[in-house]
């Protein structure tokens, strides 16, 4: 069970871009995995694990599960926005993605940690709670509901600051998450966001009154995250 870890920032990147990247060490795990199956175990080879932060211009995506329809804006209007649109390999349904979001994708074997992807869900959520504590903000889950929310007890006026979404084969992860620190709010006015219609959407700028430092944040959202997973950081 390989615990070594890389982290890597990608700063601002486009969509499409990030999702060949982590898509390419995605499918080198796998095809590591693959051969060892048939290598004696002396011979097998360790599988890697990432975990990338990054942010992206305006973009929309929509999960497999997804439904079309619950983008509010006709598509030939998404230039006018300055936002692209993408069809995902990743559960879930619609989201967006823009700058002043910590976007998590970690790409990891899962055998190196645990096999449970339910687990895998919740220490993600979990990870992002605990930083939203460090910061002042109580955060947690909705039962039913993927994801973080603020005044998650009270369903009515909950909302959500986090949204999740995975694609795992052979136990390896890609996609993961996105989390709203300084997001221009916006932009779910475009959407319904994952597909739920009586739910709010916030960020820690509207939550705290003030722009937040993503550096500061991000560097706490690591660290709650190799806690959680257990991960062992090397270059």
């Amino acid at each position: 069970m390989n615990k070594n870890t890389r982290f890597i920032k990608l700063g601002l990147i486009d969509y499409k871009e990030a999702w060949d990247y982590q898509t390419e060490i995605f499918n080198r795990i796998v095809s590591v995995k693959s051969d060892n199956r048939s290598l004696p175990v002396a011979e097998q080879h360790p599988t890697e694990n990432y975990l990338i932060f990054c942010e992206h211009p305006h973009v929309f995506t929509l999960g497999k599960t997804g439904d079309d329809q619950n983008l509010l804006i006709p598509k030939e209007q998404l230039r006018s926005i300055k936002a692209s649109y993408y069809h995902t390999n990743r559960g879930g349904d619609i989201t967006y993605h823009g700058p002043g979001q910590i976007v998590g994708y970690p790409v990891i074997d899962m055998e190196n940690f645990f096999t449970d992807i339910h687990k895998y869900m919740r220490l993600m959520e979990e990870a992002i709670i605990q930083t939203l504590e460090e910061f002042g903000i109580q955060a947690g889950r909705i039962t039913g509901l993927t994801g973080v929310w603020v005044n998650a007890d009270n369903t009515a006026p909950a909302r959500k600051i986090a949204a999740l979404g995975v694609k795992t084969s052979r136990w390896v992860t890609m996609h993961g998450f996105a989390f709203n620190v300084n997001t221009d709010l916006r932009y779910f006015d475009y959407i319904i966001p994952c597909g739920i219609h009586d739910k709010a959407v916030t960020s820690m700028e509207k939550e705290l009154g003030s722009k937040q430092n993503m550096l500061a944040v991000e560097q706490t959202l690591k660290e709650k995250l190799r806690h959680q997973f257990g991960f062992q950081w090397i270059p």
